[in-house]
């Protein structure tokens, strides 16, 4: 590798008698897990210098780590996640399924929130409409009156405030997009994707506890290693707090952040040659991803104006990831692909709704699909009973697309899904919902499709990462051999998870 002279300075682990299976893309298409052998693989510094299936002789100061036959993986990615959200969460009441199922549940958690600041505000996640109707103010009055209540929807769009709310925060009397206004003209108190104005103008809001350390250990201790935090319109000051618990240490993975759109200027741009994101430098802990284009169905751009601003990206050197989970919202993203032209990288992110029809355009256009198949597992119950312009069966779809020649990853999308990556492992492989009901058999994958949905890289997230010599040492070892684990994928199977070459989970 022509750094022989540096090898003594530098970290040196040898992990001996691993399981190593090379999953691939060709893996997803053919559901059968590749054959396994066992080796010895010698990481120095940052990256893997060794792997062999003859012993390796231990090194003067090198430790040595017996694998036992375990399964070393490339660490897990977490390919569509809002970190800062999720650490926000962890300090928030919840108000939704599982925890709050009724009315009566609902009263109860606010009112036992502590609250924050002066006039003690409650900041509650999770909500969902089969608790208590569709909120609004007045609702919110009823359950908690006397103290300012948010509460935030779980797909993460919508926040509802009560009366004292909204005037402490300066909403009542302002003319601002996204308030919900009433017959009359007043605030109902349901506020859609205001979090960026609330952020910079709602001083009265009190700072929200946010424990970026609890959420990294949390993930190393579920073996993944890095994280693509897909938030729209990123703030600066955001940007800086994530890189900086990246720099520190509180957040050990390697972060992927999504970027804001640029302005759009010119309609049909020159062709551009086509590059992924950003490739983070030697060491480098946090780069530059897609730019996240957020639609909503009642307020969809024109095909024109869309188009303009997927161009605009592109013209600046980057992909987009689309958020789509409606069909209007998917056709609408083709359509303006097509006219603006696509480019590497691009992204469908969620894929909620993807009518097969459809997949000539997504496979032509080298689109990924960023799929959560855990909101099979946790929210296809109230699809069955929501959902009645598609059929539940064919939301998320993972294994057509697979068949299609479609690339497809995931992420859990936390903390509006479960942060655990081996639970979205388990659902796409059984799409089973909590009731027990299989929503779209023919949408299961097989368990090694379903593990390298996290296993992708970051810039290309349907491409497999591989333990391989000068593969970075992001790695991931489980208790037991791959076949034995995936029989019950949990994160009770990982045994060490190892960043830069370095240990930062040890299970024991």
């Amino acid at each position: 590798m022509g750094r022989s002279a540096q090898e003594p300075q530098r970290r040196t682990l040898l992990v001996r008698r691993a399981e190593l299976t090379a999953l691939t893309a060709q893996t997803a298409l053919s559901g059968a897990l590749p054959p396994a052998r066992v080796a010895d693989v010698r990481i120095l510094g940052a990256r893997i210098a060794e792997v062999s299936a003859e012993p390796l002789r231990p090194r003067a100061g090198e430790h040595v780590l017996d694998a036992a036959g375990g399964a070393l993986l490339p660490g897990l990615h977490d390919h569509h996640v809002h970190l800062l959200s999720l650490a926000a969460s962890a300090s928030s009441v919840r108000a939704g399924p599982p925890e709050v199922v009724d009315a009566a549940g609902l009263r109860a958690a606010l009112r036992a929130a502590p609250g924050t600041g002066p006039q003690r505000w409650v900041r509650a996640v999770g909500y969902h409409p089969s608790v208590a109707g569709d909120l609004d103010r007045h609702l919110l009055d009823a359950l908690l009156p006397d103290r300012p209540v948010r509460v935030q929807h779980r797909g993460g769009a919508l926040w509802v405030f009560n009366s004292p709310a909204l005037r402490l925060a300066g909403i009542d009397g302002a003319d601002l997009p996204g308030v919900e206004r009433d017959a009359s003209g007043a605030p109902t108190g349901r506020l859609w994707r205001m979090d960026g104005w609330l952020r910079r103008h709602a001083a009265a809001l009190p700072p929200v506890a946010v424990d970026l350390a609890a959420v990294g250990r949390a993930a190393v201790a579920a073996g993944i290693t890095g994280f693509t935090d897909a938030t729209p319109g990123r703030t600066p000051e955001h940007h800086r707090t994530l890189a900086a618990a990246a720099a520190t240490g509180e957040l050990p993975q390697r972060l992927t952040l999504m970027r804001p759109e640029p302005q759009p200027t010119v309609m049909r741009p020159e062709p551009q040659p086509t590059v992924a994101a950003d490739a983070p430098a030697e060491g480098g802990r946090v780069v530059g991803g897609p730019v996240k284009v957020i639609l909503d169905d009642d307020t969809l751009p024109d095909l024109d104006t869309l188009a303009a601003r997927f161009a605009a990206a592109h013209r600046a050197g980057h992909p987009v990831a689309v958020h789509c989970v409606t069909r209007v919202q998917t056709v609408l993203t083709l359509a303006a692909l097509d006219l603006a032209g696509p480019r590497r990288g691009d992204r469908l992110e969620h894929g909620a709704v993807l009518p097969g029809e459809l997949y000539g355009q997504v496979r032509r256009a080298g689109l990924v699909v960023v799929t959560q198949p855990n909101f099979v597992a946790e929210r296809g119950d109230r699809y069955l009973v929501d959902v009645t312009d598609e059929d539940p069966a064919s939301l998320y779809p993972a294994a057509s697309l697979v068949r299609a020649g479609i690339g497809l990853a995931a992420g859990t999308d936390a903390p509006f899904g479960h942060p655990d990556p081996w639970r979205a492992v388990a659902a796409a492989m059984t799409r089973r919902t909590a009731a027990g009901i299989v929503l779209g058999a023919d949408e299961r994958l097989d368990a090694p499709a379903a593990l390298a949905l996290f296993l992708g890289d970051p810039a290309d997230p349907s491409r497999p990462r591989r333990v391989r010599p000068g593969a970075r040492a992001d790695l991931c070892l489980l208790r037991r051999p791959l076949r034995a684990a995936l029989r019950d994928p949990s994160a009770g199977q990982v045994r060490l998870t190892i960043i830069d070459g370095v240990p930062v989970h040890d299970a024991g």
